[in-house]
């Protein structure tokens, strides 16, 4: 995993008070029993987001499948290398994400 890119999620995660950054390997975030972020083995940053917001985001930026251990993760979407260098718009799709998963039924 690029140090660089666990450096910027950590930051981007502690600066929210609804996000508390899990696992040691594998960190992610997740709240109501649902993961709304991953960041894989090759350093890639995933979101989960809802139908519409992943519409908005594949406008703005292409919503590419987001894949850990080989999986396509279902409702999640990569985040591209331009936007981890913009920590407030990254910061604001994290919300989202949380937002999407706080709207399920919990787990």
């Amino acid at each position: 995993m690029r140090e660089e890119i666990l450096q910027l999620y950590d930051k981007v995660v502690d600066a929210n008070s609804n996000f508390v950054r899990k696992g040691k390997t594998m960190p992610y975030t997740s709240a109501n029993g649902h993961m709304f972020s991953l960041l894989n083995k090759d350093g890639e940053l995933g979101i989960r987001l809802s139908k519409e917001d992943t519409v908005k985001f594949d406008e703005t930026y292409g919503a590419k499948p987001f894949i850990s251990y080989g999986a396509t993760m279902r409702e999640y979407v990569l985040i591209p290398e331009s936007l981890l260098e913009d920590e407030e718009t990254l910061g604001k799709y994290l919300q989202k994400g949380f937002e999407y998963v706080m709207s399920l039924p919990p787990k």
